[in-house]
């Protein structure tokens, strides 16, 4: 599998991105400064990792979405390219319209910065084919700005269609309104693009991908892309 992890004035899990995919695929990714205008060859998967790209001055990722290496990460992702948007990177994709929706402020108005429970809602996907419908996994979320919104034609859509890819959940993979972390619409954690290969999603799996780090439910994620992409 052959990736690379663009990086962005203030990005901050560039590297911890980096070591989930080298653990799942036995190859190192390549690291793209936001201002490049090309990609390399042969690029099987990008990710737009966690952190807070031009310090969130403006609306989080609206900034970054303009960055010259967008242009080649939309044409790349018209052609089938796997992109994955963790936290800001959801952010990002969200303002460059390669998902649906936009991330708020979260509900409570503060930070958020501790392990969640999420639903596996869609196994369909290179991104989640590793587990298993319903899954209830652990994850961490440390964002201010991951409360998802979109109208209610939109949520009907992503719905049918089977797009909405993560819900929060508690231990027993019950949803409901309390469990939203962040106020985010249905529970959303995670949706696709129309043709599944861009996955958004505010949680962060390279986080949880080993025991030390205290939990491996991640991991599968990762595995799953190297599987899908060799």
């Amino acid at each position: 599998m052959k990736a690379a992890i663009v990086v962005f004035p203030g990005s901050n899990r560039e590297r911890d991105a980096g070591r989930a995919i080298t653990q799942a695929s036995g190859t190192a990714p390549a690291y793209l400064w936001h201002q490049d205008t090309s990609l390399p060859a042969g690029l099987d998967l990008i990710v737009l990792p966690g952190g807070f790209s031009y310090g969130d001055y403006l609306r989080c990722g609206a900034m970054a979405a303009q960055s010259p290496i967008m242009r080649e990460v939309k044409a790349a992702a018209g052609r089938g390219v796997a992109v994955l948007g963790i936290c800001n990177g959801f952010q990002i994709l969200a303002e460059a319209g390669l998902v649906p929706g936009v991330l708020m402020r979260n509900a409570s108005l503060r930070f958020i910065c501790r392990n969640v429970h999420l639903k596996v809602v869609a196994t369909n996907s290179m991104f989640t084919a590793g587990y298993a419908p319903d899954q209830v996994i652990a994850v961490p979320v440390a964002h201010a700005e991951g409360n998802y919104f979109a109208d209610d034609h939109t949520l009907d859509r992503l719905e049918g269609e089977g797009r909405v890819a993560f819900r929060y959940c508690d231990a027993a993979g019950v949803v409901t309104p309390a469990t939203s972390v962040n106020g985010s619409a249905r529970n959303i954690a995670g949706v696709f693009n129309d043709r599944r290969n861009v996955l958004g999603m505010m949680p962060h799996p390279e986080n949880m991908t080993e025991a030390m780090l205290g939990g491996s439910d991640g991991s599968a994620l990762f595995a799953s892309l190297a599987k899908a992409l060799p």
